[in-house]
């Protein structure tokens, strides 16, 4: 598992490498590519190509697209971390960008990665059809937008230190961070013309994937080493985050990924052996660093 993570981080950053490099050179390339690299484990592109395995989707092509994903991710890391959001020093075991470089041009970085995303998507060198690029440009606007990862933060805040149902704090943490993996299962059925309702069905799979990576995070928040973790643990009962642990606890929560990782497996049983990969990965995203 661990080899297939390193050979997927180390291909996604050498094309992000190589695609920047090709670029004319600005005063936020230093800034973008601090928060690109050497970035997080990849999970996101591994899922990726765990469901482009199942359609045989081109590996170069699905690492491409990760690449994209990374951007935005990336992106999205940049603006959670300011002072007028989380407002966190730390990141991936480093200053967070805007106290390397401050506030203005962590912002502008962060902008200047999501619109590289779209760059990537769009390129004559990514060999899809112009039809299956602008509906994964659509796709992924509409998970990086108000309806995933920008509306689903601004609940985050807005939820702060007040009652907030079950359902309320699922459907934020499917926006926040749900919507991006429910981007990565969708690609490979999206590239394959596959039908809407089996389109459908691995964006919910992403959904559900999501929001057990989300969970997983804040369970390290909760017992996790900052050392290990690489950023600040414990601050989301300081700041009164609404979590399903601050909701469930810690032990029912995990109970509750449990059933998340057994319901996709069960969703998957069609795929037969092919799906293995996708359930390692589950199991390493509910595992890490612990």
């Amino acid at each position: 598992m661990k080899n297939q993570l390193n050979k997927i981080a180390k291909d996604t950053n050498l094309f992000l490498k190589k695609y920047i490099q090709e670029q004319e050179n600005s005063k936020l390339i230093y800034a973008m590519k601090y928060g690109l690299f050497p970035g997080g484990k990849k999970i996101r592109s591994k899922i990726l190509i765990d469901i482009g395995s199942l359609f045989s989707i081109n590996y170069q092509t699905l690492i491409a697209i990760g690449a994209a994903v990374e951007c935005i991710h990336a992106y999205s890391l940049i603006h959670d971390d300011l002072p007028c959001m989380d407002n966190d020093n730390m990141r991936r075991g480093k200053p967070s960008a805007h106290i390397k470089f401050g506030e203005s041009t962590a912002v502008l970085a962060g902008n200047s990665l999501l619109t590289m995303a779209f760059e990537i998507l769009t390129s004559s060198k990514l060999k899809l059809r112009d039809k299956i690029k602008v509906k994964l440009v659509d796709k992924l606007s509409m998970c990086s937008g108000h309806l995933g990862i920008a509306g689903g933060q601004y609940l985050d805040l807005d939820f702060e230190k007040k009652k907030v149902s079950k359902k309320q704090i699922i459907d934020m943490e499917i926006k926040k961070t749900g919507k991006l993996f429910s981007f990565c299962c969708a690609v490979p059925a999206i590239i394959k013309e596959k039908s809407l309702k089996e389109i459908k069905f691995f964006e919910k799979l992403g959904s559900d994937i999501g929001l057990l990576f989300q969970i997983a995070d804040d369970l390290i928040d909760f017992k996790g080493n900052s050392k290990i973790a690489g950023k600040r643990t414990k601050k989301d009962q300081k700041k009164g985050k609404a979590t399903l642990i601050s909701l469930l606890g810690y032990d029912a929560s995990i109970k509750y990924c449990s059933k998340i990782i057994s319901d996709i497996n069960r969703n998957l049983k069609i795929y037969g052996s092919k799906s293995e990969n996708l359930n390692d990965t589950l199991e390493f995203i509910m595992n890490r660093n612990k």
